[in-house]
């Protein structure tokens, strides 16, 4: 599933490629995907000219002009310009064609992607409300995660994947995160000292921009989407060693996801 990196590094590439460009029309070949995709696509977007896209959490924002185009990716989502005669494959579920003949199309296998339109602010959208502080902004500070962390018993690893707690945060930098901050994450949330909150803000903010620094860990070939190897050093690496202290990692199940850590250094 692409990360904040990864929608990151995505919306960088297509806020190069896209900005400037006047939409011609719009193509829908799946009514539904995780949700019901809009029908007003059809009247709402040709005409307008895509001004910026931006980022919340995981969501990309298409500003064109009277409206926002909101993106999920889901779980194998991508989006991709295209030249116009590209033909359609089987999972490419919506095309916007613009009057230059590109077309920027979404393809996604599982349908768990999802598109939404909205003529107000998007920071009012059912979607995105909710939605805590980003990680990479000040905003997201020892203090406040010693705030929010106050009387919660959900593990450690569940609260930074909590998107109302904090946006964008997934599995693999979760665990990444806590390895390097040195703490278990099957501890209660409430159990973090101020101290430990500190360490944790910035190894999630030093593990999230040394993937965006690093090109991400996700790449499209082949009308798929791929993860190249990064050096991890805990997340998928369960019957591995540790890479600071030699002993073996363990793996074990926290919101039936995958985690991996260091019993000798995670306390």
């Amino acid at each position: 599933m692409p990360e904040l990196p990864e929608v990151e590094l995505t919306r960088r590439r297509l806020e190069r490629e896209l900005v400037g460009k006047r939409i011609e029309r719009v193509v829908v070949r799946a009514p539904k995907l995780r949700l019901p995709v809009p029908q007003e696509l059809h009247v709402s977007l040709p005409g307008r000219t895509v001004r910026s896209v931006e980022r919340r959490g995981k969501y990309l924002l298409f500003h064109c002009e009277t409206g926002w185009l909101i993106v999920h990716l889901g779980m194998t989502g991508f989006l991709r310009l295209l030249p116009g005669t590209a033909p359609p494959g089987k999972h490419d579920h919506l095309d916007i064609v613009f009057e230059d003949g590109a077309v920027l199309r979404f393809h996604d296998p599982r349908k768990f992607g999802t598109v939404a339109w909205t003529a107000d602010p998007p920071a009012t959208h059912p979607l995105l409300a909710g939605i805590g502080p980003e990680p990479l902004t000040a905003a997201f500070d020892a203090a406040y995660l010693f705030g929010v962390s106050r009387g919660r018993r959900v593990a450690v690893k569940q609260l930074l994947m909590n998107a109302a707690v904090v946006a964008g945060v997934g599995n693999i930098y979760a665990n990444e995160a806590l390895f390097r901050a040195g703490i278990r994450p099957d501890r209660a949330a409430s159990s973090l000292s101020r101290a430990e909150c500190g360490r944790l803000v910035r190894a999630v903010r030093e593990v999230l921009q040394s993937s965006i620094d690093q090109g991400s860990t996700c790449r499209v070939a082949e009308g798929t989407v791929a993860y190249h190897p990064l050096d991890f050093e805990v997340y998928g690496r369960g019957e591995g060693a540790c890479t600071r202290c030699d002993g073996a990692l363990e793996e074990i199940r926290l919101g039936n996801r995958s985690t991996v850590y260091c019993p000798r250094c995670q306390r």
